[in-house]
């Protein structure tokens, strides 16, 4: 097993692309447990083989044609007015924007890249200094991922066989969790008078037109979750309709999207897709390696010392998943690490939901980690920072993501209470 892990690490600060890396430290394990390597291609095949795994190129296209339909600029101005005469009301509608943004690309790099040209170029004219600007865009970055529709979750229900829609369902108190710890903080910065007023609203902007386009836009999670809760279609099903409803959206309502948009949305989440699908395949040989090693045995030794106090395990997977977050793909991370954790996690009783939820958020946490949290470096780019500023910023906000991430821990019912409710 050592030998996997140094193969799979020395690939990737070499510089590796991360599917390849994890690829051949998987052939490696397999060549160390004395298998034929012919059963790597069968491994490969059977990883992507799941009906379930055919939603995530709908979500893909979905969120990719509303992004070329300018949907973007549309979600920060919604934002923007209804933060407008509150102290440190441009932050709020920072994070405010991440919220609604997580409904439609399910991505903190997405999110951060997107909504960071904005309000990191806008929030230090009205007196916010660049790194709080940054911070706030990076550490609200990390909703995309958990609210549904999440392709974490759809990750996450392949590989444990869990319910996607119970998953969706599990993100969305989560998500709101840590966007109000991020204004937390910004709530504690503007009574201190450390953030400014934002500045008066532009003129000509027609509100109710805004207040519609707003209902239109955070439609799209409505439509595909509700579909799902009453039954009409599957997760894949609602992956469709997704896309159909963005192309009518942006093509026909807002018209901010034309045929090459429309192609290029195609081609960009055709080439995501396949980045996807190859990094399963990879995933798969290497967590099929790691079980021929014997680590799932070597997980449920260290499960039964955490046997008379479920949370104190919990607590420990989380800061597991924080680092491997920090140096891992997140979605490599799910593939490869939660099918390993779920035997354990059901022994001890811990509702798979739970767990799910603190996997995720404290792996997608680890995107905004130093020092090689991949949405630092996005931001980095997009605001021209460098990362001493941007980290020192930035610690306010991570402490109180933790403490998000630990009332998940202590407080099963902020995860499965949506889903015991709507889906019984």
């Amino acid at each position: 097993m050592i030998w996997v892990a140094l193969t799979g690490l020395g690939l990737l600060f070499a510089g590796v692309p991360v599917a390849f890396a994890i690829g051949l430290a998987g052939l490696v394990g397999i060549l160390v447990a004395d298998v034929p390597l012919s059963i790597a291609a069968t491994r490969m095949f059977t990883g992507v083989d799941s009906f379930v795994f055919l939603a995530v190129p709908f979500y893909i296209l979905a969120a990719e044609i509303m992004n070329q339909g300018g949907i973007t600029t549309r979600l920060i101005s919604i934002a923007q007015h209804a933060t407008k005469r509150i102290r440190g009301g441009t932050a709020y509608a920072n994070i405010g924007a991440s919220v609604l943004f997580a409904g439609i690309s399910g991505s903190a790099v997405a999110d951060s890249a997107a909504l960071g040209r904005v309000f990191i170029s806008e929030m230090p004219k009205e007196g916010y200094t660049k790194p709080y600007a940054a911070a706030v865009t990076v550490s609200s970055s990390i909703i995309g991922p958990i609210i549904p529709p999440s392709g974490l979750a759809i990750l996450i229900a392949a590989v444990s066989g869990q319910s996607v829609i119970n998953l969706f369902l599990g993100g969305v108190i989560p998500g709101i969790l840590i966007g109000l710890s991020c204004a937390g903080i910004v709530f504690i910065d503007a009574l201190r008078k450390r953030v400014p007023m934002p500045r008066p609203a532009r003129t000509g902007e027609n509100m109710m037109q805004m207040i519609i386009e707003g209902v239109a836009v955070a439609t799209l999670p409505v439509i595909i979750v509700g579909g799902m809760v009453v039954g009409a279609y599957t997760a894949t099903e609602g992956g469709g309709i997704a896309v159909a409803y963005a192309v009518i959206l942006s093509l026909f309502v807002f018209r901010g999207l034309d045929m090459p948009g429309l192609w290029r949305a195609i081609m960009k989440a055709a080439r995501i897709s396949a980045t996807v699908y190859l990094l399963v395949a990879a995933s798969t040989i290497l967590s099929y390696a790691l079980n021929l090693l014997g680590i799932a045995s070597w997980i449920g030794d260290a499960a039964e010392v955490f046997s008379d106090s479920p949370v104190m395990f919990l607590f420990a997977v989380a800061a597991l998943m924080l680092i491997l977050g920090t140096f891992l793909d997140i979605g490599a991370a799910i593939l490869i690490f939660v099918p390993l954790l779920m035997p354990a996690v059901r022994e001890l009783g811990i509702d798979p939901v739970q767990a799910s939820m603190v996997v995720m958020i404290t792996l997608a946490i680890g995107l905004v980690t130093p020092p090689v949290g991949v949405v630092l470096f996005v931001v980095m780019r997009v605001g021209r920072i460098g990362m001493l500023p941007l980290v020192r910023a930035l610690m306010p906000f991570l402490l109180a993501e933790l403490a998000a991430v630990a009332l998940l821990c202590l407080v099963p019912e902020f995860s499965t209470w949506l889903p015991e409710l709507l889906n019984p």
